[in-house]
Formats: C-alpha cells, sequence, structure tokens
C-alpha cells in the first residue's frame, strides 16, 4: 500500500508546500499516523489525505506566523506602521478557509480527487461537497478582489 500510495501523497503535498523535502516529510508522518490508527482506520486513502491535508494547513500556519514575525520585526526596525494589508496568496487564502471548506478544496482541487471521491472521504453527500465547494470558491473570490482592492 505504502508503495502505491506514497508516490501520489508526496507529489500532493508537493504541490501544497512547494518544497521536496517538506513534502516527503508530511506525507511520512501522514503514514505513521495511519500506522498508529490502522485498526481504526477503514479508509486509508482518505485517511492519509485528510490527515496530510491538516498537517499542511499546520505547516501554513507556522509560516505565516513566521512571516508575521518577520514583518513585525521589520517594521520595528523601521519605526514604521505594519501594514494591514493582508498576503493575498492563493495559498494562505486558502488556509484561511473553514475545514469543512478546505478539506474539499485540498482534494478537489489540489489532489484531483472527483466530487464522488471527495464526498466519500468526507462522509458527506455529493451535494454538500458541491456547495461547500461553490462556497469555498466565491469566499475566495472575495478575498482576492479585496486583496485587489487594497493594492490599487
Amino acid at each position: 500500500m505504502f508503495a502505491a500510495l506514497y508516490p501520489r501523497l508526496a507529489g500532493w503535498c508537493r504541490r501544497l508546500v512547494d518544497d521536496d523535502e517538506t513534502a516527503h516529510e508530511i506525507a511520512s508522518e501522514a503514514f505513521t499516523r495511519l500506522w498508529a490508527r490502522w485498526t481504526a482506520v477503514e479508509e486509508p486513502q482518505g485517511f492519509l489525505y485528510v490527515t496530510a491535508a491538516n498537517i499542511v494547513r499546520d505547516h501554513w500556519r507556522k509560516l505565516e506566523r513566521e512571516r508575521r514575525a518577520v514583518r513585525r520585526a521589520t517594521t520595528e526596525a523601521e519605526r514604521a506602521p505594519r501594514p494591514e494589508q493582508a498576503d493575498p496568496s492563493v495559498r494562505l487564502l486558502v488556509q484561511s478557509l473553514p475545514e469543512r471548506l478546505r478539506v474539499p478544496i485540498l482534494l478537489h482541487y489540489y489532489a484531483d480527487m472527483p466530487i464522488r471521491e471527495v464526498a466519500m472521504l468526507t462522509g458527506r453527500k455529493e451535494g454538500t461537497v458541491k456547495a461547500d465547494l461553490h462556497t469555498a470558491r466565491e469566499l475566495l473570490r472575495a478575498h482576492l478582489r479585496r486583496s485587489l482592492d487594497h493594492t490599487r
């Protein structure tokens, strides 16, 4: 199972974190967590992707904390007011979504899973997944518009 699923999972993580080493660490950690719960997991592939999505989210949060710390230190050093404008990157916007919206976005768009599979992995109806994807896209679109308006 590891040989069959690890390359795809690591590749998916790579697209999310944009770093080979971090992607492999996340994929390996997801497998470690699966192994620890092996007898209780009904759908190993779904468990791996949801676990990896949560680890990626934690990674993104850590990066954002580091960015804020650097911005704060830079701002204090320059004695200039801290910029209020948010980083408009799609990754940060996806990270900011509530988990019920973020997980379907990651599985459907980043892991290229069909809606039926996302529904099965998340334990939701296909219609609910479609509605969640629509809601998430609308939120992302609104955030991007606000970010672009602030840069003008």
